[in-house]
């Protein structure tokens, strides 16, 4: 039973007023309580800000934070006390899995999402220059045929 592992999954959703800082120091200050606790961080990731099926605590939108782990299952019951009495966390969720442990995905450093949206954006303009140049050749040569006397 090597590959196939049991391990937790916690699904949480905060406030989405929260400013970002304050969104990282609540993903930290649960890593730290889960390894504080035994538990072993296997993945932990920030699924972004998304709309909800329905209004929770008058929120219709939410930040979702995915967080994999795993442990004697004791640490659960503190970690998810921890998330009841914060004011900032309005749902959660853990899950018992069995299976091929996750594999964290790379972090990207803010400087490496802008040098890769500056890359795609590059990359998007000089399709449209391609594109523009090939639609003025075909309007050229459109021109040149009209401009010919028919026989």
């Amino acid at each position: 039973m090597k590959n196939q592992e049991i391990y937790y999954e916690t699904m949480y959703i905060l406030r989405p007023d929260i400013a970002e800082d304050e969104v990282n120091k609540h993903i930290e200050k649960y890593n730290k309580l889960l390894e504080d606790m035994g538990g072993k961080i296997l993945d932990s990731q920030m699924r972004g800000k998304r709309r909800l099926a329905y209004p929770i605590s008058k929120n219709r939108e939410g930040i979702y934070v995915q967080l994999s782990h795993q442990g004697d299952g004791q640490h659960i019951e503190k970690i998810e006390k921890a998330m009841r009495l914060s004011e900032d966390v309005i749902r959660y969720m853990t899950i018992k899995q069995g299976g091929p442990l996750p594999t964290p995905k790379p972090k990207m450093k803010p400087s490496e999402t802008t040098n890769n949206q500056e890359k795609e954006k590059n990359k998007d303009d000089s399709s449209t220059i391609v594109a523009e140049e090939e639609g003025n050749k075909k309007n050229n040569s459109e021109k040149s045929e009209e401009d010919k006397p028919k026989e």
